[in-house]
């Protein structure tokens, strides 16, 4: 489950678009960040994406992508251009192709690589619905199959793009947007398919074209109920409807932080075996298997576009750090895989993340002020960042990312010290023994401190 939201212009402190996206996967299910440079190829090329090859274009833009590391596409991502993309899982009516085909994260990679506006992706996205449908498994840990709805945005406009099967509604974005497990178009769009309307009819999802609404009459309500999409959606259009003017950078790391208006200092996140918020915790039971596992906000301003990512999971327990496309990403380490690897960013990140679960509610105040004040502190070097040599920005991200991890070892070391006061529910610690156990990750704290490079 994931959620994405946009703020255009007309509703940020500065001017800028701000884009933000969690996208919520298998715990275990690692998150990778790679940044691939632009590329010509040959005619005639082809391009394997996660389960199909399709043909490939003679130019590919620049892409900086957040994925599952299994997926060829991502979860989401943005290009050279200042095209940004997020999507999510939507269940609908129509049968789902079970083939091996293009997946959503497919149809991200495809539109950031070929598209240099938002406008332009949109149609991208729409020849390759209509050319190679949507079909396949999407999930890491079981097989899931489901349609997809795309947040597409750029630094002056931004678009909704919804599907059912090869059925699709696009809506132009005004000022404030979100989107979530769920279609969120009603009876009102600025484009479609030509059949959307006249196949609800004809299936008698509606008794005719006056009635119609999208969401109404496509979505499954059980598996969009169960998903609890709409609860999410609608608490970040709260937030961003009580802020517009004021959406700024850290605003927005509040959103992608958010456990919902009942969340107080004695809060933990395992309890129930129902409900999920916008920063995501997997617990116990059938729907509570997912966990944000990587953030991502971009800072789309007219003297330059920059991204922030966790590259870890859990923004509540993460750091967002800057990156820009022509100062690229610092080595920090193995990509991750679906098995605990000390040498992965990721997998490091697991073990401060997994211990705070002990006793969210005691061990999150170690390390909240200061993971707010390093975010202070790198927003403040950031906002000059147009006028320093592309050597001092890649400079900066290098020493964020090293700076976290070296803050990381040492709330580590912190929490591992303190003992366990507010105990969690024995169904959420049987829920993260099977997920550590599925990954094989150690249990002793010792090995987790030593994992961190700069110990």
């Amino acid at each position: 489950m994931c959620d994405s939201f946009v703020a255009l212009s007309n509703a940020t402190k500065d001017g800028s678009v701000i884009f933000g996206k969690n996208s919520d996967r298998h715990p275990n299910e690692g998150h990778a960040l790679r940044l691939i440079p632009r590329a010509s190829h040959p005619k005639g090329a082809q391009v394997d994406c996660t389960y199909i090859r399709i043909p490939q274009v003679r130019e590919t833009n620049a892409v900086l992508l957040s994925k599952p590391f299994w997926i060829w596409g991502a979860e989401m991502g943005a290009n050279e251009h200042g095209v940004v993309i997020g999507n999510e899982a939507v269940f609908t009516k129509v049968p789902y192709d079970k083939e091996p085909g293009l997946i959503g994260m497919d149809f991200i990679r495809l539109a950031l690589e070929r598209a240099a506006t938002a406008d332009e992706a949109l149609d991208v996205m729409i020849e390759l619905l209509a050319t190679y449908g949507q079909g396949g498994n999407a999930m890491f840990s079981h097989k899931m199959f489901y349609h997809n709805g795309f947040l597409i945005a750029d630094p002056h406009s931004a678009w909704i793009f919804e599907t059912a099967g090869s059925h699709w509604a696009a809506e132009k974005v005004r000022d404030v947007r979100t989107i979530s497990n769920l279609i969120s178009i009603g009876a009102t769009w600025d484009r479609a398919s030509s059949g959307l309307v006249s196949h609800a009819v004809n299936k008698g999802w509606c008794k005719n074209a006056e009635s119609f609404n999208f969401s109404e009459c496509y979505s499954d309500l059980v598996y969009t109920n169960f998903a609890a999409g709409k609860h999410r959606s609608c608490r970040i259009g709260e937030l961003l409807s009580a802020h517009v003017g004021e959406i700024d950078i850290p605003f927005a790391m509040q959103v992608l932080r958010d456990h919902g208006p009942e969340a107080n200092e004695k809060w933990q996140p395992g309890n129930g075996i129902v409900g999920a918020e916008v920063c995501m915790h997997a617990s116990f039971g059938p729907v509570r298997g997912s966990q944000t596992t990587g953030s991502m906000i971009s800072h789309l301003a007219a003297d330059g576009h920059t991204h922030w990512l966790t590259g870890t999971s859990a923004p509540c327990t993460s750091v967002f750090k800057p990156v820009w496309f022509d100062s690229g990403l610092p080595e920090f380490g193995a990509a991750p895989t679906g098995e605990y690897d000390h040498a992965s960013l990721w997998w490091r990140h697991e073990n401060l993340h997994r211990e705070l679960l002990r006793d969210y509610a005691t061990r999150i105040k170690v390390i909240e002020g200061e993971r707010d004040k390093l975010e202070e502190n790198f927003i403040a070097q950031v906002q000059n960042w147009p006028t320093q040599p592309i050597e001092a920005r890649a400079g900066l991200t290098r020493d964020c990312f090293y700076e976290v991890e070296h803050v990381e070892a040492k709330w580590l070391e912190m929490i591992v010290e303190k003992p366990v006061v507010n105990r969690r529910s024995i169904l959420d610690q049987i829920a993260w023994r099977n997920f550590d156990r599925q990954a094989q990750r150690p249990r002793s704290s010792r090995a987790q401190i030593a994992a961190y490079p700069h110990k």
